[in-house]
């Protein structure tokens, strides 16, 4: 069993918005995995805002580069210890470089990438490159990751908030100022917005059962939202069980008649609540009125993750990103397919140990 420390529940209760008792215990079912934390608070309808990319550690930055053909590019992450330096011109200079020699590479993998010779000076690798930028800046340095990306239509870049976000855009169009324009768009939505996927078709049908489960969880979880011949039925399983005690009991029967009565029970009553439904979730599916509930929330979720069905941001009235493209398609008679698109935030899945920061850069570059 991992030992959970408070900062592990500071940076749950940080990604999730969850309360700090039930990020403790998330952490200590799932073994301090964070991964497994989230998906157990989403589950329980406990997870606030899921915030999959939060654990943000190493300062550093994002990088970009595209050749000029616009066909070919790849988008870099370099760690450093401070943000200091992630602002030093010498180390945006050298992370311009990491980008461009990444976009030239063959390897697959970052560790393959590491041992190739450096563009720059053949008579180094990538990795000893770095290590002696680590002599002229000061700082240990990491190249953490990259991707390389090469297209028959065209890419685009977009650099947020001075290098923390990166995004690499693939699209297939023809190129010029309309679709170059849209392309940016979307890749500032991206930014803004995280989508997971492009559209639906793109999500595996394991994946879209995960989450079809967990919204069916989470609504188990949520007894104030249940249809209410379906919450009814709980409670009257609460009160006739004994799985309430009588404190509960009583605020029931005193604040039955008030829409905000789950306000006044206990967590230990509310938890009850969630236990009985859970344990009649096949029953429950095979209600209509809870399976449209139930769709209706996955519907949601999946309009989060995906790129074409979100809120374009940049729209004025409620037009979503696929409208958007669409409406770029016609206007200039052309198609337009995102192909992909690569979203880098730095830092992220790093965790931050806050009392000795530049020993834990070192450890995770394992010197």
């Amino acid at each position: 069993m991992a030992a959970i420390t408070a900062a592990m529940v500071k940076d749950l209760r940080e990604m999730t918005g969850s309360g700090m008792m039930d990020c403790k215990k998330a952490l200590t079912e799932c073994d301090g995995n964070f991964d497994e934390a989230i998906e157990y608070l989403r589950k329980r309808g406990l997870a606030q805002a899921e915030k999959k990319s939060s654990r943000i550690a190493a300062e550093g930055v994002s990088d970009i580069y595209i050749t000029a053909d616009n066909k070919t590019g790849a988008i870099v992450e370099v760690n450093s210890e401070t943000d200091f330096v992630a602002k030093n011109e010498k180390f945006r200079a050298y992370v311009e470089q990491v980008a461009e020699a990444a976009a030239e590479t063959d390897a697959a993998t970052i560790e393959e990438f590491l041992a190739k010779p450096w563009k720059f000076d053949t008579t180094k690798t990538v990795d000893e490159a770095r290590a002696a930028q680590v002599a002229v800046i000061g700082e240990n340095l990491k190249v953490r990751r990259f991707v390389k990306c090469v297209t028959n239509g065209f890419l685009v870049k977009y650099i947020h908030m001075n290098g923390k976000i990166g995004i690499l855009l693939d699209v297939d169009a023809p190129y010029n100022d309309a679709t170059v324009e849209c392309a940016k768009n979307l890749a500032m939505q991206i930014a803004a917005m995280n989508p997971t996927y492009v559209k639906k078709d793109d999500i595996s049908a394991e994946t879209l059962a995960k989450e079809k489960e967990i919204v069916v969880d989470s609504s188990l979880a949520d007894p104030a939202s249940l249809p209410k011949p379906i919450l009814n039925a709980v409670i009257e399983e609460a009160l006739s069980t004994n799985k309430w005690g009588a404190e509960d009991k009583a605020a029931y029967e005193e604040q039955k008649n008030n829409k905000f009565w789950y306000n006044f029970m206990s967590n230990e009553g509310m938890q009850a609540l969630r236990d009985i439904a859970a344990t009649h979730k096949a029953e429950y599916l095979e209600n209509k009125i809870f399976a449209g509930l139930v769709d209706g929330r996955f519907a949601k979720r999946l309009k989060e993750i995906c790129l074409v069905d979100q809120d374009y941001v940049k729209a004025e009235d409620k037009e979503n990103v696929g409208q958007y493209i669409a409406k770029v398609a016609k206007d200039n008679g052309c198609t337009f397919t995102v192909n992909k698109f690569v979203r880098f935030e730095t830092g992220e899945g790093l965790e931050k140990k806050n009392e000795d920061f530049a020993a834990e850069v070192a450890k995770q570059m394992g010197q």
